[in-house]
C-alpha cells in the first residue's frame, strides 16, 4: 500500500511541481528521508536536549549516504536560521549540537559542502546580539578548527571570522562576567582560525599585515588587561582551574601558539604589530609590560630565528631616534632582555651593524643631551630634553652592549672590541663618532661612553692566546688613552685591560692593595706560561710596562687607580711572566720608588705615598711567587721598619678613606726603601740576569705619548700642530686665512696645469708629442749620466791615474769587484 502511495506522490511532484510543497506538509512520511532524520533529532520540549538515539540514525545515514551530507547540512541551516529568527534557542543549540557531531563524525571527500552550511550557522550566530550565542557559535567553530579535514578547501575565507573574534575580543559588555567569557571566546576563535589556517597553503595568508593587524592586538590588550607576574618560561608551567579561566592566561597560551607556528618569513608580519600597538598606547615608557610581550616572543619563537626579531627591534629603535629618552630606553630595555634570552650567535650575520646602531644612538643621546634638542636647533616647538634621562639611555644602551657581546663566541667579541675601538674619536687623528653640535665635551662623553661599553664587551672575555685578544690593532689605541689627563678614561683603560688579562678569575684578589705575608690564602691560579704568552710580552711588554709607569705619575691619579695598576702588575705576574718578564716587573716596581722620590716630578704628597705603596706591595708579592729567600727577608726587613718608622709609605695607611700623610718626603732614605743593588745580588745568586737587574728601567718616550698627552681630551691638536707650535713666530686669524687662500690657489693652478697636459695630448700633432717625449727622455739621460759620474769615482789609491795622448792625466775608474782593499777591511 505505501509503495502505491508513494509512486502516486512521485507523479504529482513530476507533473504538478505546484502542490508538491502541499503535498509534503500534510504528510510528513513522505518528505525525504534526510529531513525525516532531520525532524527527529528535535524533541517536542528543548530543555530534553538532542534526541541521541535519533541523532546516531542520522549520523549512519550520513555515513552511508555521504552525497546527501552538503542537503543535510543546507536543511539544519535553514532550520537554525528559522529558530534564531524566531528566538527558539533550545532549538539552536541542539542544531549547533547536531552540527557538530556530524563534523566530528564525517570526513568524507563531500565535507566541504557541509562546512559551508556549517560556517554559515556560524556566522549567523556571531552576528547576533546575544552573547550566549555569540559564545555558543564560538565554540562550535573551534571544534570545527580541531578537525583535519581530507581535501582543502579553495574557495572558503575567514575573513569574517578573523574580524568578528578580534571585535569580541575587545568586548565591552556591562556585565563583567560575561564581558569576560565574551573575550575569552573572541581568544579562542582566534586561536581556533589560526590552528585552521596556519598549515593550509591553498587559505588565504593568515600572516598577511591585514589579519595580523587585528589578531595580534586583540591578544596585546586582553593579556594587558589582567594583573599579573613575569612570564616565568618558555611554556606555561601548570595552572589552577581558575588561573585557566582567565583572560590572560588564555592569552597568553594563544599568542605563544600563534608566534610556535610562524616560520622564517612570517616572524615579520607577527612582531609589527606588537612594535605598533607599544607605540600607539606609550608602552614603552612603563618597560614592564613590553619586556613582558617581548619574553613571550623570544621564548615562543623557533630559536634560529631569534635574530629577526633583534633587528627589527634596532629598526624600530632608529625609527624613533628623535622620541623621547624613556621612549627608547625601553626599546633598548626590551633588547637587553631579548639578547639575554636569544641563543649563542643569534644575533644573525649582522652582527657589527647590531653594534653599529646602539653607537649611533650613543652619540645621539650625547648630543641630545649637550644641545638640549633634537634638531640643533632652538625653536619654541622643540621638545624639552631631560638630562638624567638621556643619561639613564646611555646606561641602558652601554649595558644592551654588554648583553649583546654575551652571546657571542670569542672570535666574534674580538670584532665587536676592534669595531667599537675603531669608532672612539680621537681629536686630531680619527674624529668617528664625534659630533660638531656637541663640541670638545661631546668628544670626551663619547669616549667614555665607548670604553665604558668596552668594559662591558671584554668583561668575562675568555681566550688562551693573548695575541689575539690584544691584537697590536687593538692594544695600541688603547694605550694611547691611558695617557690622557681625562682619570676617568685612564680608569676604564685599566678595567679593559684587566678583563682582558685575567683568564684564571685572579683580578678580584689584587683589587685591595695591601701587604701579605702569605700569599697562599689568596689561593692565586697560576699556569705555565705558554709559547704564545711568551711572544705577546716580547711584542708589547715594554709598551705595558711603559703605560704603568706613566699612569703612576699622573698628578690626577686617585686611589682606584692605583689599586687598578697594582692589579695589572698581579696579573701580568700570574698570567704572562717567564723568568725575563719577572726580571723587567722588580726593575719596573724600583723605577716607581725612584719616581716617588724624585724632585723633578711635581707630584703631590699622596700620589708619591701611593706609588711607594704599590711599589712595597708589589714587590712582597712577586718575592713569594719568586720563594728566593734572600730575596723575601730583604724585603720583609724594608716593609717591618717601614710600618714602625714610616707607615705612611705601606697601602694600609695610605689606601684608607682618610690617610694621615706627612707634609712632605723629603726624608725618605736609607734603609726604609728597597735597595736595587740588594735585590740584583740575592736575585743573581738564584741565576737571574743581574746585568738587566742592574740596569735601572727608563720608560721610552714616543710619538704616541706626546699626541696622548693633552692639556685637555677635547683639544683636536695634532702631532703636526704640536711640531709647527714651537715656532716662535705668532698664529693669528690672518695666517691662518692667509694659509687657507694660499692652498686654495694652489691647488687651482695645479687642477689648471693638469688641464692643459690633457688638452695638448689630445689635440697637438703627433710629431710635436713625439718630440716632447724625446727631449723630456734626453733630459732624464742626461741627468742620469751626472748621478752616475757623481757615485762612481776613483778610489784614491788602487786605481791610480792614466796619461791620455795630449799629456793630460785622466782617472781611470776601476769596479768594486777589482779593487785591493787592506786585510783589515775584509771580513
Amino acid at each position: 500500500m505505501c509503495f502505491i502511495v508513494n509512486q502516486l506522490l512521485f507523479n504529482i511532484e513530476v507533473f504538478v511541481p505546484a502542490f508538491a510543497p502541499w503535498v509534503c506538509g500534510c504528510c510528513g512520511a513522505l518528505r525525504p528521508r534526510y529531513k525525516r532524520l532531520v525532524d527527529n533529532i528535535f524533541p517536542e520540549d528543548p530543555e530534553d536536549g538532542l534526541v541521541k538515539a535519533n541523532m546516531e540514525k542520522l549520523t549512519f545515514y550520513a555515513l552511508s549516504a555521504p552525497e546527501k551530507l552538503d542537503r543535510i547540512g543546507a536543511y539544519l541551516s535553514e532550520r537554525l536560521s528559522r529558530d534564531v529568527a524566531r528566538h527558539r534557542y533550545g532549538y539552536v543549540c541542539i542544531a549547533m549540537e547536531a552540527l557538530d557531531q556530524l563534523l566530528m563524525a564525517c570526513h568524507c571527500q563531500s565535507i566541504n559542502l557541509f562546512v559551508e552550511s556549517f560556517l554559515k550557522m556560524v556566522r549567523k550566530l556571531l552576528e547576533s546580539d546575544k552573547p550566549s550565542l555569540q559564545i555558543l557559535g564560538t565554540n562550535s567553530f573551534v571544534k570545527f578548527a580541531n578537525i583535519e579535514e581530507d581535501t582543502p578547501s579553495y574557495h572558503r575565507s575567514y575573513d569574517f571570522f578573523v574580524s568578528r573574534f578580534s571585535e569580541m575580543c575587545h568586548s565591552s559588555y556591562e556585565d563583567p562576567d560575561i564581558r569576560t567569557k565574551i573575550r575569552m571566546a573572541g581568544i579562542k576563535g582566534l586561536q581556533g582560525v589560526v590552528r585552521k589556517t596556519v598549515n593550509d597553503e591553498l587559505q588565504a595568508n593568515i600572516w598577511d599585515p591585514q589579519h595580523m593587524d587585528k589578531i595580534v592586538p586583540s591578544l596585546l590588550f586582553n593579556l594587558q588587561s589582567g594583573e599579573r607576574t613575569e612570564s616565568r618560561s618558555p611554556s606555561p608551567l601548570q595552572a589552577t582551574e581558575k588561573e585557566k579561566e582567565s583572560p590572560v592566561e588564555l592569552t597568553e597560551r594563544c599568542f605563544r601558539e600563534l608566534l610556535g607556528r610562524a616560520a622564517y618569513g612570517n616572524i615579520k608580519n607577527a612582531v609589527t604589530p606588537v612594535l605598533m600597538h607599544l607605540d600607539n598606547h606609550s608602552l614603552w615608557e612603563g618597560k614592564t609590560f613590553a619586556v613582558r610581550c617581548f619574553k613571550i616572543i623570544m621564548y615562543s619563537i623557533q630559536s634560529q630565528h631569534s635574530h629577526l626579531v633583534i633587528q627589527q627591534l634596532l629598526g624600530h629603535l632608529d625609527a624613533n631616534s628623535k622620541n623621547s629618552a624613556t621612549v627608547r630606553a625601553g626599546i633598548v630595555e626590551v633588547l637587553l632582555e631579548a639578547a639575554a634570552i636569544a641563543a649563542s650567535g643569534s644575533v644573525g650575520p649582522t652582527v657589527l651593524e647590531v653594534f653599529n646602531t646602539l653607537l649611533r644612538q650613543l652619540r645621539l643621546s650625547v648630543d641630545y643631551e649637550l644641545t638640549g634638542c633634537y634638531d640643533g636647533s632652538t625653536n619654541i616647538g622643540t621638545k624639552i630634553i631631560k638630562a638624567h634621562e638621556e643619561r639613564q639611555l646611555q646606561e641602558a644602551v652601554i649595558r644592551t652592549i654588554g648583553s649583546f657581546a654575551n652571546t657571542l663566541p670569542t672570535y666574534q667579541r674580538s670584532e665587536v672590541m676592534l669595531f667599537i675601538m675603531g669608532k672612539i674619536p680621537v681629536p686630531g687623528v680619527h674624529p668617528a663618532l664625534s659630533s660638531k653640535d656637541s663640541g670638545p665635551e661631546g668628544t670626551r662623553m663619547i669616549q667614555v661612553m665607548l670604553l665604558k661599553s668596552l668594559v662591558q664587551v671584554t668583561a668575562g672575555f675568555d681566550t688562551t692566546n693573548m695575541l689575539t685578544a690584544l691584537p697590536t690593532s687593538f692594544l695600541e689605541p688603547l694605550l694611547s688613552f691611558s695617557l690622557t689627563e681625562d682619570p676617568e678614561i685612564r680608569l676604564l683603560v685599566l678595567q679593559i685591560l684587566l678583563s682582558l688579562i685575567d683568564r684564571h678569575d685572579n683580578a678580584p684578589k689584587f683589587l685591595n692593595v695591601s701587604i701579605i705575608s702569605d700569599i697562599s690564602v689568596l689561593k692565586l691560579k697560576v699556569d705555565k706560561c705558554s709559547r704564545q704568552d711568551n711572544l705577546f710580552m716580547k711584542k708589547h711588554g715594554q709598551q705595558l710596562y711603559r703605560h704603568i709607569y706613566l699612569g703612576c705619575k699622573e698628578e690626577s691619579s686617585g686611589q682606584q687607580h692605583y689599586e687598578a695598576l697594582f692589579a695589572l702588575l698581579g696579573l701580568l705576574s700570574m698570567e704572562l711572566a717567564n723568568e725575563e718578564v719577572v726580571v723587567d716587573l722588580i726593575r719596573l716596581a724600583l723605577a716607581l720608588q725612584d719616581l716617588a722620590l724624585s724632585t723633578d716630578e711635581a707630584l703631590p704628597v699622596f700620589n708619591r705615598c701611593a706609588i711607594h705603596a704599590v711599589a712595597a706591595a708589589y714587590l712582597n708579592l712577586i718575592c713569594q711567587l719568586t720563594t728566593v729567600p734572600a730575596f723575601c727577608q730583604h724585603i720583609h726587613e724594608v716593609i717591618e721598619l717601614r710600618q714602625k718608622e714610616t707607615p705612611y709609605l705601606l697601602p694600609e695607611d695610605v689606601f684608607i678613606e682618610n690617610p694621615k700623610l706627612p707634609s712632605s718626603l723629603e726624608k725618605v732614605e736609607g734603609e726604609v726603601l728597597f735597595l736595587q743593588s740588594k735585590i740584583t745580588e740575592v736575585l743573581g745568586g738564584s741565576g737571574y740576569n743581574t746585568d738587566r737587574l742592574a740596569t735601572p728601567y727608563v720608560p721610552q718616550y714616543t710619538d704616541e705619548d706626546r699626541l696622548s698627552k693633552r692639556k685637555s681630551i677635547g683639544e683636536t691638536i695634532s702631532l703636526q700642530g704640536e711640531v709647527e707650535s714651537r715656532n716662535t713666530e705668532e698664529i693669528t686669524f690672518e695666517t691662518l686665512k692667509n694659509a687657507i687662500v694660499d692652498s686654495v690657489g694652489m691647488e687651482e693652478q695645479e687642477r689648471e696645469r693638469r688641464r692643459q697636459v690633457v688638452e695638448k695630448f689630445q689635440k697637438a700633432p703627433f710629431e710635436e708629442i713625439a718630440a716632447h717625449c724625446g727631449a723630456r727622455a734626453t733630459l732624464l739621460q742626461s741627468k742620469l749620466n751626472q748621478i752616475f759620474e757623481i757615485t762612481i769615482r776613483p778610489p784614491p789609491s788602487p786605481s791610480g791615474t792614466i796619461s791620455s795622448g795630449y799629456g793630460q792625466t785622466q782617472s781611470r775608474s776601476v769596479p768594486i769587484y777589482e779593487m785591493k782593499f787592506p786585510d783589515l777591511c775584509v771580513y
